[in-house]
């Protein structure tokens, strides 16, 4: 099971932590992913971080303003978020993997939203 926290409203330019919180599975064994959909879009790759974080991976669009990272120890994945901008306004969610890779995710959580106003 995934859990997201860490949703909100916030201005633009503001900051957002969100933590994924996962149980029920050895946390370390699995590839986290960040991902969010907004209102007529496709769902689409935020931001990836392989098992021990040897390896990351950033959609264009957020490069240089979000920051993912993981806490095996407390089964938790964050997602660090500066800069907001309006257009980051979405649901977001995290998913868990076996492998690398930044499509085809297996578990998923519901989804926290994100709302930037300008």
């Amino acid at each position: 099971q995934l859990v997201e926290s860490g949703g909100g409203l916030v201005q633009s330019g503001g900051s957002l932590r969100l933590s994924c919180a996962g149980s029920g599975r050895p946390f370390s064994n699995y590839v986290m992913g960040w991902f969010r959909q907004a209102p007529g879009k496709e769902r689409e790759s935020v931001a990836v971080i392989s098992q021990y974080a040897l390896r990351t991976y950033y959609a264009d669009s957020v490069k240089g303003r979000f920051t993912i990272s993981r806490d095996n120890a407390k089964n938790t994945v964050y997602l660090q978020m500066n800069s907001l901008k309006p257009e980051d306004t979405a649901v977001y969610y995290c998913a868990a993997r076996r492998t690398w890779g930044v499509t085809g995710y297996d578990d998923w959580g519901k989804g926290t939203q994100i709302t930037v106003s300008s």
